[in-house]
């Protein structure tokens, strides 16, 4: 947000960024995941872009972090598809390794490497848990690889977890029949967010936390224009964007407070389209063309609604049997 709008407004900060808002959902599956990892299973937290995984993933490592009871080794691979086994088992040799991480030797050969890898984790003496983030990307070689490998530790009396962290279409992935053999051993939790009923109270929270001291929420925006907000978007990326627009609109409007006729101008039209259903769930073209055996021509018609219709209805029927909400 431009410095000129937040100065008009009575704004102190963006609304990015702008703190926690904890609910009891959130909560609770803080205390869930930090449980089930420390049982030695693979473990899932699904959720729709922009819900606010990443910001529920640090809560989980800091609460792993503070108890003390767990050695938490993270990917920070960027890009998942490339991400391999092999990858995945170097950043636990960097963050299981004591000393500088720069001095870290990985061997190159797969046995001597596994071996190497279960005799770091026994010095630990503390079970160990692989955060994924992104893990909607992983190839399925690399999930079956890693349940293999938290077998081959687990014989030497070395529990691992494994934390993925994704999209809807990871836990969907890991529901299909072919995935039975990761799928059965994972422990899947799915994270709403802000649910519909607590949209509003985000909406006040995150216009309250921004605003410089002594501005009231009700100088920033009209009641109904809160409403709208609302009821119409669904995660805090969306909030977050379109309060922002609101303000950019309503300053060059000269408008204050923002109106609900403002909120109307900004809202994206095409925001429950069938393209960003999809991609919010993890399903964009690439993924839907590799998994319904779509050809990418088809995938491109089908998304701007041009497909034929049988062939439509075909894919679409595919999607909801996947469990994609179209």
């Amino acid at each position: 947000m431009l410095a000129d709008v937040q100065q008009a407004y009575g704004l102190a900060r963006p609304f990015q960024g702008a703190g926690n808002f904890e609910t009891e959902h959130q909560s609770m599956l803080v205390r869930e995941v930090c449980a089930a990892v420390q049982t030695g299973r693979l473990v899932v937290v699904s959720g729709l872009v922009g819900s606010g995984k990443t910001h529920l993933l640090r809560r989980i490592e800091d609460e792993l972090t503070r108890a003390g009871k767990v050695t938490v080794a993270k990917s920070l691979a960027v890009d998942k598809r490339r991400t391999s086994l092999t990858s995945l088992i170097e950043a636990m040799f960097y963050d299981l390794s004591p000393g500088d991480r720069a001095q870290v030797k990985i061997p190159k050969q797969a046995e001597r490497r596994e071996r190497d890898l279960r005799d770091l984790m026994k010095k630990g003496r503390r079970p160990v848990v692989l955060v994924v983030d992104e893990a909607h990307d992983l190839h399925h070689k690399t999930l079956t690889g890693l349940k293999r490998l938290m077998e081959v530790v687990a014989d030497a009396g070395v529990l691992l977890s494994v934390l993925l962290v994704g999209h809807p279409r990871l836990r969907n992935d890991l529901r299909r029949p072919q995935m039975e053999e990761i799928g059965y051993r994972t422990t899947i939790f799915d994270y709403e967010g802000i649910g519909a009923d607590q949209r509003r109270d985000y909406v006040a929270w995150l216009l309250g936390a921004c605003a410089a001291e002594g501005v009231k929420v009700a100088d920033l925006m009209d009641e109904d224009a809160v409403d709208m907000l609302a009821e119409r978007l669904r995660t805090p990326l969306q909030i977050e964007m379109h309060l922002t627009l609101a303000f950019e609109q309503g300053f060059r409007l000269d408008a204050k407070p923002v109106t609900a006729d403002i909120v109307e101008q900004v809202l994206s039209r095409a925001i429950d389209d069938l393209e960003p259903t999809l991609t919010r769930n993890g399903y964009d073209a690439t993924a839907i063309a590799q998994q319904f055996n779509a050809k990418p021509s088809e995938v491109r018609a089908f998304l701007a609604g041009s497909l034929d219709p049988d062939r439509g209805r075909e894919l679409t029927e595919q999607l909801r049997q996947a469990g994609v909400p179209v």
